[in-house]
């Protein structure tokens, strides 16, 4: 894939996954739908449109991943509807993110990638903004919001760390996809007594699952080819930032001193231990 493209696919992949806390947000504070309604629709429509550009890529509609990859991104979209609810988008999407590196960081751990020097610095700082970003004032966010982001930040984690073994990750991903849909349903059938779906926050949930999801998937697996991991890795501290910038923007949320600071240290500790030197042992 030329550059520009491989450029093109990147910047559009990184704006997709910012929109889905954006996206999220705007349905659980503006629209009348519930967390259960909204996941379940985001991963119909990121089945369906992954489906698609599945067949239309490749000529045919094999579904690929498996069961526990699918019930780890159910377990994200869910927790991820839940969180939003109480949480401000660029909260979340910094508590997401540092919980999805935090997950990868520790099982590199515990197969050897030992964290040493600059890189253990930069896990302290990273720890060290959690904890001032949670820690009780009158602008924390609300704790158990805060744990549902870290679990599907968590849950994230585990699936991406298992899509590295598939041989292809976005006809895995369309498959996981198409799993997830029956325990999404199951739940929204459990939760049918509170259920509540309107217009605005259908579209909402369908433009987080169709576009924000399954075409950013698409464009994001697209450019890892063309990606070198640190590049990979740089590209994706661009999320909580974009997410933050675009709440403000347009949803008039405001970047208190708490979150900035905490963003600055996070973002800067994960840099760290992502580029810092790495060392080996048997």
């Amino acid at each position: 894939m030329p550059r520009t493209q491989v450029f093109a696919c990147t910047l559009f992949a990184m704006a997709a996954f910012a929109a889905n806390s954006l996206l999220c947000r705007l349905a659980l504070k503006h629209s009348a739908i519930d967390p259960a309604s909204f996941t379940l629709i985001r991963i119909v429509a990121g089945a369906v449109t992954l489906w698609c550009i599945v067949r239309l890529r490749s000529g045919t509609a094999r579904p690929g991943g498996d069961w526990p990859s699918a019930l780890a991104l159910f377990v994200y979209a869910a927790a991820f509807s839940l969180a939003y609810v109480n949480l401000t988008t660029a909260t979340g999407a910094l508590l997401l993110f540092g919980a999805v590196q935090a997950t990868m960081m520790v099982w590199g751990w515990l197969h050897g990638d030992r964290l040493t020097g600059w890189r253990l610095l930069g896990l302290l700082l990273a720890l060290g903004g959690v904890v001032g970003l949670l820690s009780p004032g009158l602008t924390a966010p609300p704790l158990q919001a805060s744990a549902f982001m870290v679990a599907a930040g968590v849950a994230w984690g585990i699936y991406s760390l298992r899509g590295r073994r598939s041989g292809d990750a976005l006809r895995a991903t369309a498959g996981n996809f198409a799993r997830a849909v029956l325990p999404a349903a199951g739940v929204s059938l459990l939760m049918l007594s509170s259920a509540s779906v309107d217009v605005r926050g259908a579209t909402y949930a369908l433009l987080s699952g169709a576009l924000a999801s399954g075409v950013g998937y698409a464009a994001w697996y697209a450019a890892l080819p063309g990606l070198k991991v640190t590049t990979a890795a740089t590209a994706q501290l661009s999320v909580p930032v974009l997410a933050a910038v675009a709440a403000i923007l347009l949803l008039d949320e405001p970047l208190t001193p708490r979150v900035a600071l905490a963003s600055a240290v996070i973002l800067g500790g994960i840099a760290l231990v992502v580029f810092g030197p790495r060392c080996r042992t048997a």
